[in-house]
Parts: C-alpha cells; sequence; structure tokens
C-alpha cells in the first residue's frame, strides 16, 4: 500500500511494521518471564510475564494478539525456554500451571478487542484487572485443582489468592506503559 492508499479491508494486517510490533511484543513477553519467583506454597510463580502480556493487548489488534500468543505458546511448547521463570516444554502447558497460559490465548485478544480506539488508561486498567485477571486465575485454578487433584479451596489459595495484589499492580503498569506506547506510536 503506499503512502496516500487507504485500507479496503482486502489487505493484510500483518505488514511489516504489526509484524516488527508482534515480534517485538513476543520478545517483552519472552524476557519478563524471566523476571519471576516461586511462592513456597503453590506451582505457581510470580511473573512479570502478566505485565508484557497486558501490554500486548493494548499495543496489537485482537487478531494480532492472538497470532503473537500462539507463537509464544508454539515457542515454549516446541522446547524454547520462554515460559515462566525460563521453563518450556509440553508439561508446562499439561501441568498444574499450564491452565494460565492457556487462559492467555484467550483473555487477551478479548482485552485487545475491547480496548476501544483511543488510549485511555482507567479503561485499560479497567478491563486488564476485571478480565484479564480473573479468566487467568480460573484458567489456573481448574487446571491446578485438576492435575494436582486438590480441592477448589486449596487450589484457590494457591492459584488465585496469593496472585491478586501484584496482578493489580501490574494491570496498572501495563495499562500506563499501553498509553504511552500507543501514543508515541501516532506520532
Amino acid at each position: 500500500m503506499g503512502l496516500n492508499a487507504k485500507y479496503t479491508g482486502n489487505e493484510s494486517v500483518f505488514t511489516a511494521r504489526s509484524l516488527a510490533k508482534m515480534a517485538l511484543c513476543i520478545a517483552f513477553a519472552c524476557v519478563t518471564a524471566y523476571i519471576s519467583f516461586p511462592l513456597p506454597f503453590t506451582p505457581g510463580m510470580v511473573t512479570a510475564l502478566t505485565l508484557a502480556l497486558g501490554v500486548m493487548a493494548f499495543v496489537l489488534t485482537p487478531k494480532q494478539t492472538f497470532v503473537a500468543l500462539v507463537v509464544y505458546v508454539l515457542m515454549g511448547a516446541a522446547g524454547l525456554p520462554v515460559f515462566v521463570g525460563g521453563t518450556a516444554g509440553i508439561a508446562k502447558l499439561v501441568g498444574p500451571t499450564g491452565g494460565y497460559i492457556w487462559a492467555w490465548i484467550v483473555v487477551y485478544p478479548i482485552i485487545s478487542l475491547l480496548k476501544g480506539s483511543k488510549p485511555r488508561f482507567w479503561r485499560y486498567a479497567l478491563l486488564d484487572i476485571f478480565i484479564g485477571i480473573p479468566i487467568t486465575d480460573i484458567g489456573g485454578l481448574l487446571q491446578m485443582v485438576a492435575v494436582m487433584d486438590i480441592t477448589w479451596q486449596q487450589g484457590f489459595f494457591m492459584a488465585v489468592l496469593p496472585y491478586i495484589p501484584g496482578d493489580i499492580l501490574k494491570c496498572l503498569a501495563a495499562a500506563y506503559l499501553g498509553v504511552r506506547i500507543n501514543k508515541a506510536l501516532e506520532r
């Protein structure tokens, strides 16, 4: 498409610019996955990765977000150490914490879809807090309960409750970064 051409809907949404943004978002996710630490009472880890995934949803379109997340998961499934704490493999996807990963593929394209056309801090933050956290935690809870054969109450205390305060802070940080990046990209 030339500089003055208009998007008619027939062109690919995967331009060089959008592919570069997707690659940067995937790289950001891979790097932040290493910023993680374990909690002694759960197989889950506190991680900065969810901050990167929020930024991904705020910067990319829903389709781009979905594709970027699928690429990220395939990289980890293939053995590249890109999952939380530098882990990888199919075992991670079917293990106690794999439900979080599956939930991300669902929730972050939804957040991207609902983010609106103008960058707004509170809209971004509230979407991530009230849609991102619950859906991610439900995915984590379901798989942890099923794989570890624990009660729902035990699962709640292992898969959900300890992460809520940090997740809210990461949602606020992701919203701030998402607004700043989108405004920079508009120039």
